[in-house]
């Protein structure tokens, strides 16, 4: 994707990567994120605005620490260094980093030095989230010390003759107050930047891009309902109406209702849309299987057969089409040689469909991009907002055995939560919430009469990135009204508890 302003991300094994990143197209900005070993090159090539190092856990007076090639402070690119990669800046430069008596971790108070462009129109005291071992004791010759701590001298620097800054804490992070503004000041007042990334001008790019690319070829899309597949789908119609063809596999698996909202959505959209009925077909595949490993293996299996006998019928494609996402090229792009994700309901590229060539027109999104792409294609906002939902579907939030009777059940119990939630104003900011149907039975009274029925799990929880996940502090009376409705309403349930449980030591997912 060609953009004509942008930064660099050098990636030296930090966890907050990718929020650094997200930080930066927040402030209209694009940015990739590329590993310290291959960083340079792409400079070079790319000749950003600006370049980021991130922090990372190692230290880099060790002889195995990650390090690139000294020319990336001779480029006349301005730099900005977060914790080890103000360290590195450091060091290198001639500055000495050594171990700290006194650790720094949290919120710190810092005294700052509101002349430097870093900290314009800031407070002289801030508060950043500090997390390091290691400090930088002296800084390197023509740096100026810009902010520091009770027990950390050296907080932030700058060269602002040859354009290089750093901060020893993570600005990237909420926890440093106006980490936003600083991240803004060095974009802005350092680099030079005019806020040019918009969704509306990525959307347009995109689709220029896909019609060179296709030309008068046909394109094949793997279409789950899913936010990235749908938000994919919408954006190659517009690019080459007619000659997309889309495959939803609908396995029987999905949430209520859920299937005829996809059809709804895409059939008259001038796509070639295929709804193909494989409800039978995964049912008898899943039949007896209880260990939810051998479930997700079958429905993966499943899925490629389907989709395989699918394309005997479209015959040739030239194009593949899938919704990988940015944080799929980071994750699987950090090695040698870059993989390509496959689709997450296929588990692999058919061989039977004949293509030439890879479509991804999200993989330099992240995730709440592409919701924003989605509102700026017009795609219905259900779909645009749509819960995370695993590939293998139902079948995992039902424990044991998976029966269409089962399915049903859970199926009316989870809408009821879902709809409760979105009555309550809380669909929005509780990142995930769903519904399980447990394989336990237990013991309950209704009216007069003694019931043994099975035990629903409700689930939902806060997040930022998935890897980590808090529980939702659901109130009490909305837990209370989807309680009474889901026993009320719902045949073969007589208790209903509440997953309290943060990822880690749980999973989002209960299988």
């Amino acid at each position: 994707m060609e953009q004509k302003e942008m930064v660099v991300v050098v990636d030296f094994g930090g966890q907050y990567n990718q929020l650094i990143a997200r930080r930066v197209r927040e402030n209209n900005v694009y940015c990739e994120v590329y590993p310290y070993n291959k960083a340079l090159e792409k400079i070079k090539e790319l000749q950003p605005k600006g370049i980021i190092f991130t922090g990372g856990p190692a230290s880099v007076y060790e002889d195995n620490a990650p390090k690139m090639e000294a020319e990336v402070f001779e480029l006349g690119i301005p730099v900005l260094g977060m914790c080890y990669g103000m360290q590195f800046m450091a060091h290198t430069l001639g500055g000495h980093v050594t171990s700290a008596e006194t650790r720094e971790f949290g919120k710190t108070p810092t005294h700052v030095d509101v002349s430097s462009p870093l900290f314009k129109g800031l407070s002289e005291e801030e508060i950043v989230w500090m997390s390091h071992v290691d400090y930088v004791a002296k800084v390197p010759e023509g740096f100026k010390i810009v902010a520091h701590t009770k027990d950390c001298p050296v907080a932030a620097m700058q060269n602002e003759e040859r354009r290089l800054y750093a901060m020893q804490y993570h600005a990237e992070v909420l926890h440093t107050e106006h980490g936003k503004e600083m991240l803004h000041n060095f974009l802005y007042e350092v680099c030079g930047c005019t806020g040019q990334w918009t969704m509306a001008n990525y959307a347009k790019t995109a689709i220029d891009e896909i019609r060179n690319t296709v030309g008068d070829g046909k394109v094949l899309l793997a279409l789950s309902g899913g936010v990235d597949s749908s938000v994919a789908a919408a954006l190659i119609s517009k690019a080459v109406g007619d000659q997309l063809t889309c495959i939803f596999v609908d396995h029987g698996l999905m949430r209520k209702n859920e299937g005829d909202e996809v059809e709804a959505a895409f059939k008259d959209s001038g796509m070639h849309f295929i709804r193909v009925d494989a409800e039978e077909r995964f049912l008898t595949k899943l039949a007896g299987l209880e260990d939810p490993e051998a479930k997700r293996k079958a429905i993966g299996e499943e899925f490629i057969r389907v989709f395989e006998d699918e394309g005997r019928k479209i015959g040739s494609v030239d194009y593949l089409a899938q919704g990988t996402i940015y944080p799929d090229v980071i994750e699987s792009g950090t090695g040698e040689a870059e993989v390509i994700k496959s689709h997450h309901n296929v588990g692999g590229l058919p061989a039977v469909v004949d293509f030439k060539g890879l479509i991804e027109p999200l993989r330099n999104l992240f995730k709440d991009e592409v919701r924003q792409l989605g509102a700026e294609l017009g795609l219905a906002d259900y779909l645009v907002w749509r819960q995370p939902f695993p590939g293998p579907g139902l079948a995992i939030r039902v424990m044991g055995e998976v029966t269409k009777d089962k399915l049903d059940v859970l199926r009316d119990a989870d809408y009821i939560f879902r709809d409760e939630i979105a009555k309550a104003g809380l669909d929005r900011s509780i990142n995930q919430y769903f519904a399980v149907l447990t394989s336990t039975r237990t013991v309950g009274v209704m009216g007069d009469f003694r019931t043994y029925d099975y035990t629903l799990a409700l689930r939902g929880v806060t997040t930022t990135d998935f890897m980590t996940a808090d529980w939702a502090r659901i109130p009490y009376d909305v837990l209370d009204t989807i309680s009474r409705r889901i026993v009320n309403e719902v045949n073969h349930i007589n208790r209903i508890v509440y997953d309290i449980t943060s990822k880690p030591p749980a999973t989002i997912e209960w299988e």
